[in-house]
């Protein structure tokens, strides 16, 4: 399994921004997709996850209600739409998989996913 994220970019405050994980290679309805964040000196830390079928979903307290994850199941592609962004916001944010059927108090633990996008920046001025 092969992950390739992008979408990310420069954007006000306030703005939005989509980022996008094509995912190569076989993955199943349990898989968990998941979305981490990581800024410079800080730890990488969670964001969204839900599992390839869709449900169940989850979202840090933190991005909740702002962020969205979605997919499109045909291109093999997942999703996160960024609303309402914050200086807060900025950091390079990854897509994983995990082809485990994680239960819902693990999927915000990176140490649980088996693989791993490159990054994509995200950098939200004031």
């Amino acid at each position: 399994v092969q992950l390739q994220a992008s979408g990310g970019g420069l954007v006000q405050a306030g703005g939005s921004l989509r980022l996008a994980c094509a995912v190569s290679g076989r993955t199943l309805s349990s898989s968990v997709m998941g979305w981490f964040r990581q800024a410079p000196g800080k730890e990488r830390e969670f964001v969204a996850a839900n599992r390839w079928n869709g449900a169940p979903t989850m979202y840090a307290t933190s991005v909740k209600g702002r962020f969205t994850i979605s997919r499109d199941s045909a291109k093999n592609t997942a999703y996160l739409q960024m609303n309402s962004l914050e200086p807060e916001d900025t950091a390079v944010y990854f897509c994983a998989v995990s082809r485990s059927n994680l239960i819902i108090s693990t999927m915000r633990v990176p140490g649980r996913y088996d693989y791993w996008g490159q990054g994509t920046q995200v950098t939200v001025s004031s």
